[in-house]
C-alpha cells in the first residue's frame, strides 16, 4: 500500500538511537543539550496545549529537562531518541501526582474528555487523552506520544520479574528492566493485533463492541495468537465474531496503537459470503454496509452509524477503500 506510512503514529522520522541507551555519558550530554525536550505523561495522557475544543489543532508540549517536573523524574525517564533535527527527546511519567477532585469514572470511560492542569505548569498546558488529539498531531509528535505511552505502560505493568517475582530495575534508558535476584533481563512487549477490511463486492463488514458510544461501528479486529500467521488470524477472528468465511487475505498497513501497547496489522480480506452468525460473547453487532452508505457515514449524515475515530487505522483503511487508493 503506497500510503501505508501515512497512518497516524507512523512515519515520524524519529531516530531511536539505540546505541546511546547504555551510554551514561552520552545520555547525560543529551539531557544537557540546549535543544533537548521532555514529554510529560500522566496516566497515559500526554501534555498538550489544548484538547480539540476550538479551531486551532492540538499539539504536544515539550518542556526543558531542567524544568522541576522533568528533573525530579530524571532517574526513570525514557530516552525516546533523536528528532530529525538531532534534538534529544525524552519522556517522563508523573502519574504519582494526584489532581484535586479527580473524576476516576471519567478517566475510565471510553471517551475521557477530562483535562488535568498541573499547578507547576502554565495555564492551558493540560494532560489530554491521546485518542482525542491524535488526528491533530504532526507525524513526529504522534510517534513520540505513541512510543512514550507504550513504553511507560509496559513499565507500569512489569515492575516485577516474570521469572522469580522480585522487583526489577529500569535499565538502558527505559528500554529494559533487569532483575538483580535472578539476573534476568526483560524488554518492552508489543501485542500483535489484526484489523480487517473485509469486503464482498461493494460492501464492507463492520462490527461494534459492547460499551462503545451509540452508533459507533468499526472494522473487526482481534489479537494474533501464538503460532498463528496474520492471514490465519484474520480468517479465525472474522469467523469467530461474525460467522463469515474469508478467502484471500493481503497486508495493507500497520499502526502502533499505544492503548496500551499493540501493533495493529491492517489487512484486506475477501469474504466468501455475506451471511452473518454473530457471537455475542465476542461482539455486540455486525453488519454489511455498501460503499455508498459508507460515504454517507463519513460525511456524518448516516442516521444510525457514526464514523470511525479519525486517527485510527480503521478510519485510515476505510477512507482509502472509499477513495480506491488501497494499492
Amino acid at each position: 500500500m503506497k500510503r501505508a506510512e501515512q497512518v497516524t503514529f507512523g512515519g515520524g522520522g524519529l531516530d531511536r538511537a539505540a546505541h546511546l541507551r547504555g551510554d551514561r555519558g552520552a545520555l547525560a550530554t543529551a539531557w544537557a543539550d540546549p535543544a533537548a525536550a521532555v514529554l510529560l505523561v500522566w496516566q497515559g495522557k500526554p501534555l498538550s496545549t489544548r484538547s480539540g475544543r476550538g479551531s486551532s489543532p492540538d499539539q504536544l508540549v515539550m518542556i526543558r529537562p531542567d524544568h522541576p517536573l522533568a528533573a525530579s523524574h530524571r532517574e526513570n525517564c525514557i530516552f525516546l531518541g533523536l528528532a530529525p533535527t538531532g534534538a534529544p527527546q525524552f519522556a517522563c511519567d508523573i502519574s504519582s501526582w494526584q489532581p484535586d477532585a479527580l473524576d476516576q469514572a471519567m478517566l475510565a470511560s471510553f471517551a475521557d474528555a477530562s483535562e488535568q492542569q498541573h499547578p507547576d505548569l502554565p495555564t492551558g498546558q493540560v494532560f489530554t487523552e491521546l485518542r482525542r488529539m491524535m488526528a491533530f498531531l504532526t507525524p513526529l509528535e504522534a510517534e513520540l506520544a505513541a512510543t512514550a505511552n507504550a513504553v511507560l505502560s509496559w513499565h507500569k505493568s512489569h515492575q516485577f520479574c516474570a521469572c522469580c517475582g522480585q522487583p526489577s530495575q529500569v535499565a538502558q534508558a527505559g528500554w529494559q528492566r533487569n532483575c538483580a535476584a535472578c539476573n534476568t533481563s526483560h524488554f518492552p512487549r508489543t501485542d500483535p493485533v489484526v484489523i480487517m477490511l473485509i469486503t464482498h463486492g461493494d460492501q464492507v463488514l463492520l462490527g461494534r463492541s459492547p460499551g462503545w458510544p451509540v452508533g459507533m461501528y468499526s472494522l473487526l479486529a482481534g489479537f494474533v495468537e501464538p503460532g498463528e500467521t496474520l492471514e490465519a488470524a484474520v480468517r479465525r477472528e472474522v469467523l469467530e465474531e461474525a460467522g463469515v468465511k474469508v478467502g484471500a487475505v493481503t497486508y495493507l498497513s500497520s499502526q502502533p496503537w499505544p492503548f496500551p501497547m499493540s501493533l495493529m496489522f491492517g489487512c484486506a480480506g475477501i469474504a466468501l459470503g455475506r451471511e452473518l452468525t454473530i457471537d455475542h460473547s465476542e461482539i455486540e453487532d455486525a453488519l454489511w454496509i455498501s460503499r455508498a452508505d459508507m460515504m454517507t457515514v463519513f460525511a456524518g449524515d448516516h442516521p444510525g452509524i457514526r464514523p470511525t475515530r479519525k486517527g485510527s487505522i480503521a478510519h485510515f483503511l476505510l477512507q482509502n477503500w472509499l477513495a480506491d487508493t488501497l494499492d
